[in-house]
């Protein structure tokens, strides 16, 4: 079977996309993982479908570099928007639906894509780190000397400790500046450090948020480039029109023969 496939990254986190708006593309575990991995495939953080649905302007259909079909992912929401624009689908705002529910997203300033994530009204706190919901489930730990971090070490502690290995989470530890945070993050699915995450970059940065009540800005940097992230803030934990903001850059276009 031959598959024509695109490939797009979002600040260094990078997906094979696919358009299976004819809904003719059904691909197994197995074959995701093969297509993901960086020796024997095309290489990826993660695969998505762009599927045809009803009421909205597309489906996103995201898959960990495992083979799983995963939850929402940020950096993927933005890459597969400009994939849809790639292809024809041309909207001043879009309206699509992925694993978490209904999302928007548009062009702004430079290019970069505007992607609504879901409102979050819970963060837990366990000693000083933070647990919460945004289309993805994230741990968030404070450090310093974040660039001396082993990452993948520390990041597999906590996902595969008792309280977390059954379903596992995603770790970001992030570093307090005078005007932004600096992120690195541990994906689940991935089993490694990835360049950036888009939900963990939204997470660590309701975390952080400077003003109390009002709108927030948070100037992000990741191992991958530059994201901020808006959003109103009411209350203690209580959050809403989040945006997360960032590139999503086109590599390549290409097809693979896959048995």
């Amino acid at each position: 079977m031959q598959i024509s496939f695109s490939k797009y990254h979002g600040t260094g986190n990078d997906f094979i996309i696919i358009d299976n708006r004819d809904g003719s593309i059904n691909l197994s575990i197995n074959q995701i993982k093969h297509l993901c991995d960086r020796r024997f495939g095309i290489g990826a953080d993660g695969l998505m479908l762009l599927n045809s649905i009803a009421d909205f302007d597309f489906e996103m259909k995201y898959y960990n570099a495992d083979g799983a079909e995963g939850s929402m992912c940020g950096n993927g929401g933005r890459c597969i928007t400009q994939f849809a624009h790639d292809i024809g689908i041309k909207k001043e705002q879009y309206h699509f639906i992925a694993t978490d529910g209904a999302h928007d997203a548009f062009f702004g300033i430079n290019n970069w894509i505007h992607l609504k994530m879901i409102n979050v009204t819970s963060i837990t706190k366990t000693h000083n780190d933070f647990i919460l919901n945004t289309g993805s489930p994230h741990y968030i730990t404070k450090v310093t000397n974040i660039n001396k971090l082993n990452v993948v070490k520390d990041g597999q502690a906590i996902r595969y400790s008792n309280n977390f290995k059954e379903k596992g989470i995603n770790v970001n530890f992030v570093q307090q500046e005078a005007d932004r945070i600096i992120v690195r993050t541990y994906e689940r699915g991935v089993e490694d450090e990835t360049y950036s995450c888009g939900t963990g970059v939204t997470a660590a940065s309701l975390v952080f948020a400077k003003n109390e009540n009002g709108f927030n800005r948070i100037e992000v940097e990741t191992k991958g480039g530059e994201l901020a992230v808006e959003f109103d803030k009411k209350g203690v934990h209580e959050f809403n029109n989040i945006w997360l903001c960032g590139p999503a850059v086109f590599v390549y276009n290409g097809s693979i023969e896959l048995n």
